[in-house]
């Protein structure tokens, strides 16, 4: 293999030595005595960038610890790291590929080689192409098979080409047009049953995205959807209601889906990446080619910022950090993504596989083992749904949760009454999570309430918050494709500089392999009646099906 990034375990680096010993220097103190300590704390802890403000002040870190991780980032030759992503390195070494879904979205339009081909035009002609195809159907000059225009799409895919492309539809529901966009996924033959239901063959277009068009639940679903399909229309039909996001051109022609239909795709962007690529044809179906140059404008800003930004001021290399400064040095193995607007309801199960399969690995890049943890289980839900939900974990329960707090200064559809009590929560949950309320706070409320002094003193452990719970706050002006696009590529580069200091391959998903292999061995079994060997549990499993 390859090595294109530098090889080195973290816990060698005089830095990581020197950040456990601070950490159990400042273990004790809470983040309202770094306060009182640093008089000009919010010069480092407050990161302003285009519409985006940064708060990581309320965190169990002083600038002492914060040099200290930025000190991380040098040694682990994290620069370099970046340098060789965007010059189109083979940086997934163990597939031997470059990762660029950078190029996608850059707006330096230098030249970028990968096997020695310059790849930008190879882009733009894709991006052109999909642009072209969207706005055909978006207005209405597509026709199905009976004549009449498109009103529902209908997304099959799973993964990265579902995850992202459906919530970055539902992300921009305000800015969708007159088009029905559904998504189907899951294998379970009911799922797909009901994303049918209502539907018009005669006036559905169905998206198939599968780089090999082999994926089994995507082309299950897909077949299915075909053979519906086929039950109310001619087979002449399905090249104008099916297209393609593939590389395969024999199994899609052979599905039936005419060539000029078909949708190509790259190997230097994976799955979990793609909604930058034709995988997101079905945003731009939803939004418009205008809404989705935006997305794509907000991300290659980000992506700038990335590469030219210096450490201490860079926003992905510092949330990354402060991942890391938890995860490896206070033992919190989760982090909750709290996004107070519903259009982002799904963006914590989407960064769920961006960030646990990247970096859900424990082989270094040197082959071996880690004795260190990586990875962070990542969950949330949008507020203030969330406060009424699992909140009480967060604020009273034994466990360390450092969380994101994403929030919009501005409402989308003018209700500035609901907007106002929305950043209220928004603020005062993060104010709440770091300050807290001592046993003298609760029993002073007490002290006008009909209680017996002995009944005061019963109830007030229960009413104490420890405080000291650890918090980003992110603030955006509002909800748009650009800042949008801005968002989700500051947590992609998040994971980057994760695994560049883990010392692991981020862009790799070899765990997932494992299950899809043995499912083909199970299904043999059910189908066919035949006895694989097997362990006594899956024996007696298979028994009971």
């Amino acid at each position: 293999m390859s090595k294109t990034l530098p090889n080195h375990s973290p816990k060698d680096f005089s830095s990581w030595k020197a950040i456990e010993e601070h950490q159990k220097n400042i273990a004790s103190k809470n983040i309202l005595s770094h306060f009182e300590n640093e008089p000009n704390r919010m010069d480092y802890a407050g990161l302003q960038w285009e519409d985006f403000y940064v708060d990581i002040s309320k965190n169990r870190l002083d600038k002492k610890g914060f040099d200290l991780l930025i000190e991380l980032a040098k040694e682990s030759e994290l620069i370099s790291a970046i340098e060789a992503q965007f010059s189109g390195a083979k940086i997934n070494a163990t597939e031997n590929r470059a990762v660029l879904h950078t190029a996608l979205r850059s707006l330096k339009k230098e030249a970028i080689l990968v096997d020695g081909k310059e790849i930008n035009p190879t882009i733009e002609a894709a991006q052109n192409k999909m642009y072209a195809f969207c706005e055909e159907v978006i207005s209405g000059r597509w026709k199905g098979y009976s004549g009449k225009s498109i009103t529902h799409i209908v997304n099959i895919g799973i993964g990265g080409s579902d995850l992202g492309p459906a919530m970055v539809v539902e992300a921009l529901a305000h800015y969708q047009n007159h088009l029905d966009i559904r998504f189907v996924s899951n294998v379970e033959g009911d799922h797909h049953v009901e994303v049918l239901k209502g539907l018009n063959p005669e006036t559905t277009l169905f998206v198939i995205v599968s780089k090999t068009f082999t994926t089994q639940e995507t082309l299950s679903n897909a077949n299915s959807i075909r053979d519906w399909f086929l039950t109310q229309a001619p087979e002449g039909g399905i090249a104008q209601h099916f297209v393609a996001v593939s590389t395969n051109l024999e199994k899609t022609q052979a599905f039936g889906i005419a060539t000029e239909n078909i949708f190509p795709m790259n190997d230097w962007v994976g799955g979990r990446f793609s909604l930058w690529s034709t995988v997101g044809i079905s945003i731009c179906l939803a939004v418009g080619s205008q809404h989705f140059k935006a997305l794509l404008q907000g991300a290659g800003k980000m992506d700038l910022h990335f590469q030219e930004a210096p450490l201490e001021k860079n926003i992905p290399i510092v949330l990354g950090l402060l991942s890391i400064w938890y995860n490896n040095f206070w033992g919190a193995e989760t982090e909750a993504l709290i996004p107070y607007t519903q259009y982002l309801r799904s963006l914590p199960a989407y960064l769920q596989q961006g960030i646990m399969e990247s970096n859900g690995k424990s082989v270094g890049r040197n082959g071996k083992r880690v004795d260190f943890q990586t990875g962070t289980i990542i969950w949330g839900a949008s507020g203030t749904n969330a406060q009424h939900a699992f909140f009480q974990l967060i604020h009273q329960g034994t466990k360390l949760i450092p969380a994101d707090f994403i929030g919009f200064k501005k409402s989308l559809n003018g209700n500035e009454e609901h907007q106002q009590k929305l950043l209220a929560n928004f603020i005062a949950q993060t104010e709440a999570l770091m300050t807290g309320k001592t046993k003298n706070q609760v029993l002073e409320e007490l002290r006008n309430t009909e209680l017996t002094e002995i009944q005061k003193q019963e109830l007030a452990p229960f009413k104490v918050f420890e405080g000291n719970k650890p918090t980003n706050t992110i603030l955006i002006e509002q909800l748009n494709p650009e800042n949008l696009g801005a968002l989700i590529a500051l947590y992609e580069h998040k994971i980057f500089v994760q695994g560049v200091i883990w010392n692991i391959y981020s862009y790799d998903q070899w765990g997932v392999e494992l299950g899809k292999q043995l499912a083909n061995t199970v299904l043999e079994d059910i189908q066919k009646g035949i006895s694989n060997p097997h362990d006594p549990s899956t024996l007696k499993l298979l028994s009971k099906i």
